[in-house]
């Protein structure tokens, strides 16, 4: 699937570098198993049953989701991306970090607060097929602010809600405390990947940009400052897809002024 040149990042090395991490989500997002290739979340039951789209009958189980049917003998079983065995016989279990490779499709183990799922990922899924880029906002060196982060409390949490309305409570790594032009925010972070990462709302939510984007920042350091480039700013899996179950933005991340820079929406084809 072609995704479009959008930006001539060749005038400095600010755009050029922005250009490159653009252009990298946009090819991540639209490959045949990326972000927009996820075609179900199937939560599963203690009972085995049948899902659209799925070989075989599955189930949740305490060691982890378990598959069976004839149809899985001889699929590949992957940890990590890799390939690690072909299932022999009419049963296989799922556990953290593995797919079923099934022709061009992946059959996924996923998890949330205990309760398993099985994911389906279709290069032919809507999603991906109607997929054009990714819009975003010029970069902008005007939107990159030097934070200041603040720890929390060892005993501190904060309630996140997801996309599907599921809350759950998780431990904040702290705030980062940013001076916008229109004032000063806190943005609540957890730690990911190695950094800080923040979900967060803007004034261009919902309207110019989609309802509410993430951002990764590195770790601060000795002095507890960190780098804060808006330019960065992405899309969640959950623009790409209704079957990701998204975190939203808690309270202190729903910014009122708007921050024009970074992505904006999925381009689709009309």
């Amino acid at each position: 699937m072609p995704l479009p040149d959008t930006f001539d990042s060749s005038a400095d090395d600010f755009a050029s570098d922005w250009g490159t991490w653009h252009e990298a989500r946009e090819r991540r997002v639209g490959s045949p198993l990326g972000l927009a290739s996820l075609a179900a979340t199937h939560w599963l039951a203690a009972a085995p049953a049948a899902y659209d789209g799925v070989p075989g009958l599955w189930h949740a189980a305490p060691e982890g989701i378990v598959g069976s049917g004839r149809e899985l003998d001889g699929l590949t079983l992957l940890q990590g991306g890799r390939p690690i065995g072909a299932i022999s016989g009419d049963t296989v279990t799922l556990d953290v970090g593995q797919d079923i490779e099934w022709g061009e499709k992946r059959l996924r183990y996923f998890e949330r607060d205990g309760a398993l799922a099985l994911r389906l990922l279709d290069p032919d899924a809507p999603t991906r097929t109607v997929l054009r880029g990714i819009d975003a906002f010029e970069p902008d060196e005007a939107f990159v602010f030097e934070g200041r982060f603040r720890p929390a409390e060892p005993d501190a949490s904060v309630e996140f809600e997801t996309i599907d309305g599921h809350r759950s409570e998780d431990a904040p790594a702290g705030v980062v405390d940013v001076e916008l032009p229109d004032g000063p925010v806190s943005l609540t972070v957890t730690r990911e990947r190695g950094g800080l990462h923040a979900v967060f709302a803007d004034g261009t939510s919902g309207n110019e940009t989609y309802r509410f984007r993430f951002l990764d920042m590195p770790t601060a350091d000795e002095n507890g400052h960190v780098l804060v480039d808006f330019n960065r700013a992405y899309l969640p899996p959950c623009a790409f897809s209704d079957f990701y179950v998204c975190p939203l933005p808690p309270a202190g991340n729903r910014l009122t002024a708007p921050i024009r820079a970074g992505e904006r929406n999925a381009v689709r084809a009309s």
